[in-house]
């Protein structure tokens, strides 16, 4: 009898042992599953080290710039089509000084060009239209270079931040290989910090390089036909100015 209750203890042992250690190593998971739940945003920037403050600063900035040339590049804003119709009567009666106070009353990229095109403009003698295209192409070529500028910006931050992100990959993984040579590999949680500031710094980078370039891209076309939109105006509003009649085409201005 005792010998079936020492063999019927040792089959339950081998029964029950593998069990043990499945619970065992699940109940592991579970708390290395919740650490890795419980760990925050901040924990993950002061991760990435030295490098999350420069790509933080860029980060700010694209967003900066985003709101900005939101703002401000909008075909209503840069354009004013609301003012065509005032400026082709104005251009139809030759009234030039008070097409020149309008510009001066609302300024704009369509406005500030105009302007400095009726500035060449005469009332007394007749006016030279090579003088005065002359003037609109120079105060052109100024406002769109002060215009591109915060859109270039948007183009440097995105081809910045994957570089400065891969910097910071490399400074981790240069303090990885640091640990291995003073401590070995018997401790892989001493490499964590290490990999981790790499991993977190280009994910960080490129996180931000790809907003910024698409953004680049959508401003900076929006602008080339908003440029291309403002020459037209301007052109048939000279034209108005030189004939007297509304050029073909130019009917429905500003609705």
């Amino acid at each position: 009898m005792t010998k079936k209750i020492i063999k019927l203890a040792f089959c339950l042992s081998l029964v029950m042992g593998p069990v043990a250690f499945a619970q065992e190593e699940a109940a592991t998971e579970e708390v290395a599953a919740a650490s890795v739940q419980q760990t925050t945003l901040w924990q993950m920037i002061k991760q990435g080290g030295w490098a999350m403050w420069p790509l933080g600063l860029m980060s700010m900035g694209m967003v900066y710039f985003i709101v900005q040339n939101g703002l401000a590049l909008r075909e209503k804003v840069l354009l004013r089509p609301d003012l065509i119709p005032e400026f082709i009567q104005l251009m139809k009666d030759k009234q030039i000084v008070e097409a020149h106070s309008l510009c001066k009353e609302n300024e704009t990229l369509f406005t500030y060009v105009f302007q400095a095109g009726l500035e060449r403009c005469s009332t007394t003698r007749e006016i030279n239209f090579n003088k005065v295209k002359e003037a609109i192409d120079e105060a052109s070529t100024e406002e769109i270079t002060s215009y591109m500028k915060p859109i270039d910006y948007l183009s440097i931050i995105g081809a910045t931040a994957p570089m400065l992100g891969l910097l910071g990959t490399v400074s981790g993984m240069i303090k990885a290989f640091q640990t291995i040579g003073s401590q070995g590999m018997g401790k892989p949680e001493a490499l964590a910090g290490n990999i981790g500031e790499a991993l977190v710094t280009t994910a960080t980078g490129l996180l931000i390089a790809i907003p910024s370039m698409l953004s680049y891209y959508y401003f900076r076309n929006s602008f080339i036909k908003s440029t291309a939109t403002l020459g037209r105006n301007i052109g048939g509003l000279l034209d108005t100015l030189e004939t007297g009649e509304l050029p073909l085409g130019f009917e429905n201005a500003g609705e």
